[in-house]
């Protein structure tokens, strides 16, 4: 759990520091501002991703019939949500020992940001985990656009020199609209891109709870069968 989001934040801040722009973030400190990158986007990636064979892992459990294929969803995704919440805690209270500066400046808004993000998560994984029964393999075409989507979700880089041509098709992501937003309630002083937007943030998690809830009521009896 620790491991990953470790070993990340450890290369970004090698090469930074190589490079010699290791604080270059305007209005916050670049570590603090990478581990709430980091660990926001884990939160939203795991709840997407444990929900791909959830339904499938589970399959011998729905021979109970108040069993239905939503509930290892929800399961998964809260497990999924309360690690993630342990891990963020673990590294702000390291990194605050280091002498970094992690605490929330807004953190009632910060703690409504983090659900948020766990709500999209959510909702992505309602969908998928129907697409998953539906089309084979489905999960090896997510697990390809994991990458691509933590650079450019603005994660791990900073997207302030993207040139506006670009970073308006960028923020059609809702993840970069949640992870600004985070960063913004953690550092006061930190200028969130122009555009970034909670409704967005939350017409996307309406839509995608409605849509996966939709679909698991859909093909309940499909999702059932072996």
């Amino acid at each position: 759990m620790l491991g990953e989001p470790v070993a990340f934040i450890a290369v970004m801040v090698g090469i930074r520091s190589v490079l010699g722009r290791a604080r270059l973030i305007s209005g916050a400190e670049y570590i603090p501002w990478l581990i709430v990158g980091i660990i926001a986007f884990f939160l939203f990636r795991e709840g997407m991703t444990r929900s791909l064979k959830a339904i499938e892992a589970n399959q011998a459990l729905f021979a109970y019939r108040q069993v239905k294929p939503i509930d290892p969803v929800l399961v998964r995704t809260v497990m999924e949500g309360v690690l993630k919440t342990i891990v963020f805690m673990i590294l702000i209270a390291i990194a605050s020992l280091l002498g970094e500066d992690v605490l929330p400046g807004d953190p009632l808004g910060a703690m409504f940001i983090w659900v948020s993000m766990w709500l999209l998560g959510l909702g992505a994984g309602l969908i998928l985990s129907v697409a998953a029964r539906l089309v084979p393999d489905i999960e090896h075409v997510i697990g390809v656009m994991m990458l691509p989507m933590f650079i450019l979700s603005g994660a791990i880089f900073p997207l302030h020199n993207v040139p506006h041509e670009i970073l308006q098709y960028l923020l059609y992501n809702p993840v970069l609209h949640g992870l600004e937003l985070l960063r913004s309630d953690f550092f006061p002083g930190y200028k969130t891109y122009q555009g970034v937007s909670l409704g967005y943030l939350w017409s996307w998690i309406l839509v995608m709870l409605a849509l996966g809830l939709a679909l698991h009521v859909r093909f309940a009896a499909r999702l059932k069968a072996q």
